[in-house]
C-alpha cells in the first residue's frame, strides 16, 4: 500500500469540477484508490463520494492505494492536489 497526505489549495475546495478530475485521474488505474480524512475514508473512484467528503481549502487528505500500479496512481493524484486542479 502508498499512502500519502496531500492539501486542498484551491480556495474553492473540492467541488464538482475538481471531483470529476479526480474521478477521470482515478479510474486509469487498477489499484484500489481511497481518500481519507480525519472522519471518513471514500473512494476516490467515486464522484458522489468525494463530493460528499466535503473538503474544502486548505483540508488534509490521505491518498490510499493498494495494487499493481499504486505508486503511479498515487504520483498522478498527488500532482491534481498541487495543480490547484487547474483552477
Amino acid at each position: 500500500m502508498t499512502e500519502k497526505d496531500v492539501v486542498v489549495r484551491n480556495r474553492a475546495g473540492i467541488h464538482a469540477r475538481p471531483a470529476a478530475m479526480i474521478v477521470q485521474a482515478a479510474a486509469r488505474f487498477s489499484s484500489h484508490i481511497e481518500f481519507a480524512t480525519e472522519h471518513e475514508t471514500i473512494n476516490a473512484k467515486s464522484i458522489m463520494g468525494i463530493i460528499t467528503l466535503g473538503a474544502g481549502y486548505q483540508a488534509m487528505i490521505r491518498i490510499k492505494a493498494d495494487g499493481d500500479d499504486e505508486e503511479e496512481a498515487v504520483e498522478q493524484l498527488v500532482q491534481l492536489f498541487e495543480s490547484g486542479f487547474e483552477e
